[in-house]
């Protein structure tokens, strides 16, 4: 039996998503609580990948198990084997041809930056700062710059494994709101470090140290050594998952700005 789950955590608690040998990543968590509720061991494999810092509102994984529970088991159960800051939102059995994460067809995510003199101290370690005035005019020309097929290698972190630099960015928008620009970004697929580094770019480009020109310059020079530094992870959300209907899941997006 294959078992989907949806899952939000709080990222500054754990070391990433993927497991640790101090068993300190969201999915040692996981899978420890899983194994209590199914009395067998089980291994997760989720839609992407996430780094030490970076939160989920809506992550999605899968497991395979031998063993038959109801459905609110995986979720009650696993939720009561857990700590506080990580929890499972829904589960659904699939069909054993489901991946969570060659299945997906985009992942989306928020980037929550909190533009202010002084740091905010409610929201610490839940979204990202900058001090200075930020233009959300310019900041809006060039985030558009990223739609569409890219080589993203301006944006991408020097340890980065994937095969290819090459990804379709389907969504890329910055809008304000009070005190807060959120950045929304939904591609088939991320870099290491794509959208901190993305997001550290568009500030520079805010607050005028890089034009917009500049800013198209460093994607299409496509060398990492031109672009502005990584920005924290505080404010990173992975927020959704895009699957065929086929696969019968819950709706799985979960935005930062419709729930806060």
């Amino acid at each position: 039996m294959k078992i989907a789950i949806g899952i939000e955590y709080h990222g500054a608690y754990f070391q990433g998503w993927q497991s640790q040998p101090n068993a300190a990543g969201v999915q040692d968590a996981l899978e420890r609580a899983i194994a209590q509720v199914g009395g067998e061991p089980v291994r997760l494999h989720a839609a992407g990948r996430t780094d030490t810092g970076v939160h989920a509102l809506m992550q999605v994984a899968h497991f395979e198990t031998s063993v038959v529970r109801p459905l609110s088991a995986w979720i009650r159960g696993t939720n009561a084997h857990l700590p506080a800051w990580v929890r499972v939102l829904w589960a659904n059995e699939v069909a054993n041809d489901f991946h969570a994460r060659f299945s997906a067809r985009a992942r989306s995510y928020q980037y929550i930056l909190f533009n202010h003199p002084v740091a905010p101290a409610s929201q610490h370690g839940r979204v990202g700062w900058y001090h200075r005035p930020l233009n959300t005019d310019v900041m809006q020309q060039a985030i558009q710059l990223l739609v569409g097929e890219h080589d993203f290698s301006a944006f991408r972190a020097s340890e980065c494994q994937a095969s290819s630099p090459v990804r379709t960015m389907q969504r890329a928008e910055v809008i304000r709101h009070g005190k807060y620009f959120i950045f929304s970004f939904r591609a088939n697929a991320f870099l290491q470090h794509q959208i901190r580094n993305m997001v550290g770019a568009l500030v520079y480009v805010g607050q005028g140290k890089l034009s917009v020109s500049g800013f198209a310059e460093l994607l299409e020079h496509k060398d990492r050594r031109l672009s502005p530094p990584t920005f924290m992870p505080d404010g990173l959300y992975f927020t959704g998952v895009d699957y065929d209907a086929c696969w019968q899941l819950p709706h799985c997006e979960a935005r930062w700005d419709e729930g806060n």
